[in-house]
């Protein structure tokens, strides 16, 4: 049997772990397909995406079509005659003749238990939600939003102080672990994805930065489910004296008194303020144009005496 040709599609971080496994594996993708060049940082200057990088160092060719309807690209896609395409936070709409273009059409690398959190954004939102688990699941693409047949999943387990950033990389690495392993039966046609059951899908819709602003009328977990989420991005934020400030690590305590928003303590152990139910105990934080610090450093510098957030 001849090596299979494969593509790869994919953008941001996420997508370089199972991208390394392929080329490590020796079936490196005869093509990658990841979003145009765009800027980023401070100074604005135009980046390659992380799959970019990482496929230009392996040597493999790079396809960067702003739009995959457009008749050009799709002829390309076709011409490269490949017999599965593998798909992993690509960022772009594959129409119907991109998904059929391949042999045995295209694969996806999704980070939940489908269907739950079928979307843009289901790390953060399984979070968010205080789900116990999540996992990646790999499944054959449809013209629907991530409602196409399963082929393998593996639980993970969210840890009670995970964040956006610790959980996605844990998803990255699982993710390139469950391709290797489902590759071969889905390149020799031994195995049948299972349906999904539609009728218990939900929806993780895209991260908003409106979301980032804390309520502080909300209960203490809610409110340290969200600051645990939003960290590494778009980071939960209140305010305190017309500052805002970045809430970076919080953890909920039992307790009442005060109104929400208000300060009960400061000191070396931490920032407590008033919920809606229960206290946050506020770890680490960030200033306008300072870096983030933990609380004992931040209380040095400022007088919290009878402060309220929000």
């Amino acid at each position: 049997m001849h090596a299979p040709r494969l593509i790869f599609a994919g953008t941001p971080a996420f997508a370089v772990p199972p991208l390394r496994a392929l080329i490590q594996s020796g079936q490196s993708p005869v093509a990658v397909y990841t979003q145009p060049d765009r800027p980023s940082g401070r100074g604005r200057k135009t980046q390659p995406s992380p799959v970019k990088a990482a496929a230009l160092d392996a040597g493999i060719p790079v396809q960067q079509p702003t739009s995959l309807r457009d008749a050009g690209a799709l002829a390309e896609l076709g011409a490269l005659e490949a017999d599965l395409m593998i798909v992993a936070a690509y960022g772009l709409i594959l129409p119907q003749a991109a998904l059929d273009a391949p042999r045995l059409g295209c694969v996806n690398i999704h980070a939940s238990l489908l269907p739950r959190w079928r979307g843009a954004a289901p790390i953060q939102r399984a979070i968010l939600a205080g789900d116990e688990m999540t996992g990646i699941c790999l499944m054959r693409m449809e013209a629907g939003l991530d409602t196409g047949p399963v082929f393998r999943c593996r639980q993970v387990a969210i840890a009670a102080d995970e964040t956006g950033g610790s959980l996605h990389d844990r998803l990255a690495a699982v993710g390139a672990e469950v391709l290797l392993e489902a590759l071969p039966t889905i390149l020799n046609g031994s195995v049948n994805p299972t349906p999904q059951d539609h009728a218990r899908a939900s929806y993780a819709r895209k991260l908003d930065k409106a979301e980032a602003n804390i309520d502080w009328t909300r209960d203490a977990p809610s409110i340290e489910r969200q600051i645990r989420a939003f960290n590494p991005w778009p980071v939960a934020q209140t305010r305190l004296d017309g500052d805002v400030l970045r809430l970076w690590l919080a953890s909920a305590l039992p307790g009442r008194g005060g109104p929400p928003g208000a300060v009960l303590h400061a000191g070396r152990d931490g920032i407590d303020v008033a919920t809606g139910s229960g206290l946050l105990r506020i770890l680490r934080l960030q200033a306008p144009g300072k870096r983030p610090v933990e609380a004992a450093d931040f209380i040095n510098s400022r007088d919290l005496g009878g402060a309220v957030f929000g």
